[in-house]
């Protein structure tokens, strides 16, 4: 067992080593790389044979999911009609250990006659794939992390990162945001953790709001009419000053009967309620509500002036809880 161990740290060793060797290759090709991806008018095309070909599909998705138009070529399927998906607005990515990959140096002459520029990505800087590519990214991978040096291991690895690296620089350099990241995630738990207060909160005739004065009669029929479980008390400005929820009426009921029902709504109201931001992160207010055992919270602007009402339920209907 020992002995298995041992292999498999040593398979991670050479994996880290090329990691390593390959941050020292991050130099002014990288930064000629990038730009031209984010000056590229058309699509990222990445393309790559066998095990690399799988990477270029994670690539491809990593691309796509932070806002950059992308897609994958099957370099055999290319030369068999695919070829009419690539435009000479378009900028391919090819991955080769070697850079001499069959099926992707048969591309090279017919990618060169498009006017389609290329990055190369492989360990080889002077192979044919390099020579016809505007941009070389030496991999820098002399062994595989295979014993056999055989299967691509350590090569896969390095293009993986590379190409991470090349995606998230990008990222950056467009300045896309979380905002961007939820909308193109909008069914998977990544979206749900970016959605904003703003993108759940009660509003309009759901989100009852009363000025302060009100009797607490007229205030349990406009809750009753929102279907709500609260409602919002506001100062003349329109400024909040506090929230009316049912375990205060229930707590008051208990403590003085039915004469609550004529006083004023601020007697009876929880006065400076804890206020959340409608550009707070949703994940943020359920933090909020779970800390303090509550279940409503006023949504607020800058002046604290009520925009909204966050109930936990809404929290539950969006799949944050």
């Amino acid at each position: 067992m020992k002995n298995l161990q041992k292999i498999g740290k040593e398979i991670i060793n050479i994996e880290t080593k090329a990691l390593i060797r390959l941050r020292g290759k991050i130099g002014k090709n990288f930064e000629k790389a990038v730009l031209m991806m984010a000056h590229c008018h058309g699509r990222i095309i990445l393309s790559g044979m066998g095990k690399p070909g799988f990477i270029a599909r994670k690539l491809v998705a990593t691309l796509a999911s932070t806002g950059t138009p992308s897609l994958f070529l099957h370099p055999a399927e290319a030369v068999h009609g695919d070829l009419g998906m690539v435009t000479s607005k378009d900028l391919i990515i090819a991955i080769s250990q070697s850079g001499e990959t069959e099926e992707i140096v048969r591309l090279l002459p017919i990618l060169k006659k498009k006017g389609v520029p290329l990055i190369a990505m492989t360990s080889v800087p002077k192979s044919t794939l390099a020579k016809h590519a505007e941009v070389v990214l030496d991999l820098g991978v002399t062994r595989e992390a295979c014993p056999l040096n055989l299967a691509p291991s350590a090569s896969t690895t390095a293009s993986l990162a590379m190409g991470d690296a090349l995606a998230l620089t990008l990222l950056k350099i467009k300045k896309f945001r979380s905002e961007d990241f939820a909308e193109l995630h909008p069914g998977g738990s990544l979206g749900r953790r970016l959605l904003r207060v703003k993108d759940l909160m009660r509003t309009g005739k759901s989100n009852p709001v009363v000025k302060i004065g009100t009797p607490v009669r007229q205030v349990l029929i406009k809750i009753t009419s929102a279907r709500a479980g609260s409602c919002t008390i506001v100062n003349r400005k329109g400024r909040l000053i506090g929230i009316f929820t049912d375990g205060d009426l229930r707590r008051h009921l208990r403590q003085h009967g039915e004469s609550i029902l004529s006083r004023p709504i601020e007697t009876v109201a929880t006065l400076n309620p804890r206020v959340i931001g409608g550009d707070k992160l949703a994940e943020e207010a359920f933090h909020i509500l779970e800390t303090l055992r509550i279940d409503e919270i006023p949504v607020v602007d800058k002046k604290m002036r009520v925009i909204g009402l966050l109930d936990v339920q809404d929290l539950m209907r969006a799949g944050i809880v």
